[in-house]
Protein backbone atom coordinates (compact mmCIF):
# COMPACT_ATOMS: atom_id res chain seq x y z
CA UNK A 1 0.00 0.00 0.00
CA UNK A 2 1.31 3.00 -1.39
CA UNK A 3 2.12 5.55 2.11
CA UNK A 4 1.26 9.58 1.56
CA UNK A 5 1.45 12.39 4.00
CA UNK A 6 -1.69 15.50 3.60
CA UNK A 7 -0.79 18.42 5.30
CA UNK A 8 -2.71 21.87 4.53
CA UNK A 9 -1.49 25.51 6.25
CA UNK A 10 -4.97 27.25 7.77
CA UNK A 11 -5.86 28.80 4.87
CA UNK A 12 -5.80 25.77 2.57
CA UNK A 13 -7.64 23.45 5.02
CA UNK A 14 -11.19 24.12 3.09
CA UNK A 15 -9.11 22.88 -0.35
CA UNK A 16 -7.53 19.90 1.40
CA UNK A 17 -11.42 18.71 2.70
CA UNK A 18 -12.30 19.70 -0.72
CA UNK A 19 -9.74 17.35 -2.50
CA UNK A 20 -10.34 14.70 -0.30
CA UNK A 21 -13.49 14.55 -0.94
CA UNK A 22 -13.50 14.42 -4.73
CA UNK A 23 -10.76 11.61 -4.70
CA UNK A 24 -11.81 9.44 -1.59
CA UNK A 25 -11.94 5.97 -3.88
CA UNK A 26 -8.47 6.53 -4.98
CA UNK A 27 -7.38 7.47 -1.60
CA UNK A 28 -8.87 4.86 0.37
CA UNK A 29 -6.12 2.45 -0.91
CA UNK A 30 -3.43 4.47 0.50
CA UNK A 31 -2.05 4.65 3.69
CA UNK A 32 -2.63 8.59 5.17
CA UNK A 33 -0.60 10.36 7.46
CA UNK A 34 -1.59 13.85 8.31
CA UNK A 35 -0.05 16.50 10.72
CA UNK A 36 -3.10 16.86 13.46
CA UNK A 37 -5.73 19.41 12.61
CA UNK A 38 -5.70 18.57 8.91
CA UNK A 39 -5.57 14.60 9.60
CA UNK A 40 -8.88 15.68 12.12
CA UNK A 41 -10.63 17.27 9.01
CA UNK A 42 -10.05 14.45 6.72
CA UNK A 43 -10.67 11.60 9.57
CA UNK A 44 -14.40 13.88 9.11
CA UNK A 45 -14.50 12.60 5.76
CA UNK A 46 -14.82 9.03 6.59
CA UNK A 47 -10.88 7.94 5.61
CA UNK A 48 -8.23 6.27 7.95
CA UNK A 49 -5.46 8.57 8.89
CA UNK A 50 -2.66 8.23 11.15
CA UNK A 51 -2.48 11.83 12.70
CA UNK A 52 0.58 12.95 13.68
CA UNK A 53 1.52 16.15 15.96
CA UNK A 54 0.13 19.19 14.58
CA UNK A 55 2.71 21.62 12.33
CA UNK A 56 3.23 24.00 14.55
CA UNK A 57 3.95 21.65 17.49
CA UNK A 58 6.41 19.62 15.18
CA UNK A 59 4.02 17.46 13.00
CA UNK A 60 6.12 19.07 9.61
CA UNK A 61 9.22 17.65 11.45
CA UNK A 62 7.68 14.30 11.86
CA UNK A 63 6.83 13.98 8.29
CA UNK A 64 9.88 15.25 7.28
CA UNK A 65 11.74 12.21 9.42
CA UNK A 66 9.27 9.66 7.50
CA UNK A 67 10.82 11.20 4.39
CA UNK A 68 14.44 11.09 5.28
CA UNK A 69 13.12 7.19 6.47
CA UNK A 70 11.73 6.59 3.50
CA UNK A 71 8.23 5.67 4.74
CA UNK A 72 6.57 7.73 2.45
CA UNK A 73 5.84 7.73 -1.22
CA UNK A 74 4.62 11.17 -1.68
CA UNK A 75 3.44 14.25 0.64
CA UNK A 76 1.10 16.52 -0.83
CA UNK A 77 1.22 20.02 1.70
CA UNK A 78 -1.15 22.71 0.07
CA UNK A 79 0.66 25.62 1.47
CA UNK A 80 -0.49 29.22 2.31
CA UNK A 81 2.59 30.94 0.89
CA UNK A 82 1.09 34.69 1.61
CA UNK A 83 1.03 33.97 5.31
CA UNK A 84 4.01 33.66 8.15
CA UNK A 85 4.03 30.98 9.87
CA UNK A 86 6.15 30.15 12.97
CA UNK A 87 7.66 26.68 12.07
CA UNK A 88 8.22 27.77 8.29
CA UNK A 89 12.18 26.22 9.45
CA UNK A 90 10.58 22.76 9.41
CA UNK A 91 8.30 23.75 6.36
CA UNK A 92 11.86 24.21 4.12
CA UNK A 93 13.35 21.36 5.61
CA UNK A 94 10.18 18.83 4.90
CA UNK A 95 10.65 20.13 1.11
CA UNK A 96 14.31 20.15 1.12
CA UNK A 97 14.01 16.32 2.51
CA UNK A 98 12.10 15.75 -0.01
CA UNK A 99 14.18 16.89 -3.01
CA UNK A 100 17.24 15.13 -1.24
CA UNK A 101 15.34 11.53 -1.30
CA UNK A 102 13.49 12.24 -4.65
CA UNK A 103 10.04 12.18 -2.62
CA UNK A 104 7.05 13.62 -4.46
CA UNK A 105 5.96 16.63 -3.31
CA UNK A 106 2.87 18.95 -4.31
CA UNK A 107 2.13 22.30 -2.85
CA UNK A 108 -1.28 23.17 -4.12
CA UNK A 109 -4.42 21.84 -5.64
CA UNK A 110 -3.64 22.06 -9.17
CA UNK A 111 -0.40 20.44 -8.95
CA UNK A 112 -2.54 17.45 -6.45
CA UNK A 113 -5.31 17.15 -8.75
CA UNK A 114 -2.92 16.01 -11.72
CA UNK A 115 -0.70 13.37 -9.66
CA UNK A 116 -3.74 11.83 -7.93
CA UNK A 117 -4.97 11.30 -11.15
CA UNK A 118 -1.72 10.03 -12.98
CA UNK A 119 -1.52 7.72 -9.92
CA UNK A 120 -5.00 6.36 -10.39
CA UNK A 121 -4.67 5.49 -13.70
CA UNK A 122 -1.19 3.54 -13.35
CA UNK A 123 -3.41 1.41 -10.16
CA UNK A 124 -1.63 3.01 -7.37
Amino acid sequence: MKRIALIAHDGKKAEMVSFVLRHQQILRFFHIVATGTTGKHIEDTGLDVTRLLSGPMGGDAQIATMVANKELDGVFFFRNPLDKHPHEPDVQMLMRLCDVHNIPLVTNPAGAELIIEALNQLGA
